[in-house]
């Protein structure tokens, strides 16, 4: 008897895994281009250079998590090494930031309680053999 495979859900040819995916990345780049471009205009960047460097961070995270999900979503090899690139430098500034060790000045301590997990779940997901032959032809 073999065991039959349950069916694989998908949409547009994705997995829903991808879909769930690049959404979320989507959100938190947009979120993340948005405020860290708002941040940065309104700073007085002749007195605060430790909280400029925070919003440009805060910029230029935003817009390569945009530029990556797209490319994951078109299936490219440059997104998938993309994504884990950015989450693996999430992972790593914050846990800076947690351990009260020096990394971008201003990164708030907060957010990285939930930003280190998440990060950890999307390299994960996107080191799962599937995930990763799909990418990594």
């Amino acid at each position: 008897m073999s065991k039959k495979q349950p069916p694989i859900i998908t949409y547009k040819g994705r997995s829903l895994g991808i879909v769930i995916l690049t959404a979320a990345q989507l959100l938190i780049g947009a979120i993340h281009a948005f405020f860290g471009a708002l941040l940065f205009a309104g700073e007085n960047l002749s007195g605060l250079p430790a909280t400029a460097a925070y919003d440009i961070y805060t910029f230029v995270f935003g817009a390569l998590t945009l530029v990556f999900a797209v490319l994951i979503w078109q299936g490219k090899k440059s997104g998938w090494v993309g994504m884990v690139a950015v989450s693996l430098f999430v992972i790593a500034g914050d846990s800076l930031v947690v351990l009260n060790l020096p990394s971008v000045p201003g990164i708030p301590k907060f957010p990285a309680y939930t930003e280190i997990p998440y990060s950890i779940l999307v390299v994960y997901y996107l080191s799962l053999k599937h995930v990763r032959a799909k990418f990594l032809k």
